[in-house]
C-alpha cells in the first residue's frame, strides 16, 4: 500500500479502508460528524454527556450518524484492537480544523505502513493455520461411513432425503441453513433470523452450487466445504480466511428459470 504525503488520511481511507469494504460515503459522514462533535466540546471536554444525549434534529443528522455509526463498526470489526479510537478522532478533529499534526508526514507513513504490514503477516499466518486444520479436518471427516466425498473436494451427509426434482444451477432456490466453522462457531443462520433465504444456485459459493445440485425439496444434507470451495484465502465478514465451512442445508423450495422466462412472456 502507498502513502501519499499530505493526503495521507483520505488515502488511508480511500485505498486502505475501501478494500477492506469500508464505503467511502461512511468515511465522509464520519470524518464530518467527529469534525462537529470536536468543535462542540471545547477545552476542558464539560460538554461530554450533554452531547451523547443531544437528539438528532432531523433526518439529516439522523442520516450522518447511522452512516458514521456503522462505519466506526466496520472499522471495530476490520481492525479490532488495533485502533485507539480517542487518537483516531483527535487526528481526524485536527485535521479538518487546520491544526498541526502531532505525527509529522514521515512518521506517519512509517507507523502506518507498519501497522498494516503486520496485520497482513497475521492474516497470512491465520490463513495458513486455517488451511492445515482445515485439511486435517476433512481428512478425517472423510473416514465416517456416512460421509460422501465427491471429486471436487466437497463432502455431504444426508440427514434427511427429499422427493422432486432437484435444482440447475440457473434455478433460485429457497432454503434454511445453518453456517458454522470447524469449531462450532455458527456465523450464519437463517433459523436465528426466522426467514428462509432465496437466490439463484449459481450466485453463491461453489460449494453450495454443487451441493444443493443432489437435493430435492424437503431434503437436507450436511456440507462440508474446503475454502477452494468456499472463501478461499479472503476473510469474508466473520469468516476467517482459508476457512472449511459446515453448512446444515434444508431445501425448501426450487423455482425453475424455465418458469420464470415463462412467467415474462
Amino acid at each position: 500500500m502507498q502513502f501519499v504525503k499530505n493526503d495521507r488520511i483520505q488515502l488511508w481511507i480511500e485505498q486502505g479502508g475501501a478494500s477492506r469494504g469500508i464505503p467511502r460515503a461512511g468515511a465522509a459522514a464520519l470524518i464530518a460528524l467527529l469534525a462537529l462533535a470536536g468543535c462542540d466540546q471545547g477545552e476542558s471536554g464539560a460538554s461530554d454527556v450533554s452531547q451523547a444525549e443531544a437528539p438528532l434534529a432531523d433526518d439529516a443528522a439522523k442520516a450522518s450518524y447511522s452512516l458514521g455509526y456503522r462505519f466506526a463498526e466496520n472499522v471495530q470489526q476490520q481492525f479490532q484492537g488495533d485502533i485507539d479510537s480517542d487518537a483516531f478522532s483527535r487526528g481526524v478533529r485536527d485535521q479538518l480544523s487546520g491544526d498541526e499534526p502531532m505525527v509529522d508526514d514521515d512518521e506517519a507513513e512509517r507507523v502506518l505502513t507498519a501497522m498494516m504490514e503486520e496485520r497482513q503477516a497475521a492474516a497470512a499466518t491465520e490463513a495458513l493455520t486455517n488451511l492445515e486444520s482445515g485439511l486435517e479436518f476433512l481428512e478425517e471427516n472423510a473416514q465416517r461411513d456416512e460421509v460422501v466425498v465427491l471429486d471436487s473436494g466437497l463432502q455431504y451427509e444426508v440427514l434427511e432425503e427429499g422427493e422432486g426434482p432437484k435444482p440447475a444451477p440457473s434455478d433460485v432456490v429457497t432454503t434454511h441453513y445453518e453456517g458454522r466453522l470447524i469449531d462450532g462457531t455458527v456465523f450464519d443462520s437463517s433459523y436465528e433470523r426466522g426467514q428462509p433465504a432465496s437466490f439463484p444456485l449459481n450466485r453463491v459459493i461453489p460449494g453450495w452450487t454443487e451441493g444443493l445440485q443432489l437435493m430435492s425439496p424437503g431434503a437436507k444434507y450436511r456440507l462440508y466445504v474446503p475454502p477452494e470451495l468456499a472463501y478461499g484465502d479472503s476473510a469474508a465478514g466473520s469468516i476467517p480466511p482459508n476457512s472449511t465451512l459446515i453448512f446444515d442445508v434444508e431445501l425448501l423450495e426450487v423455482q425453475s428459470s424455465d418458469d420464470e422466462a415463462g412467467d415474462t412472456e
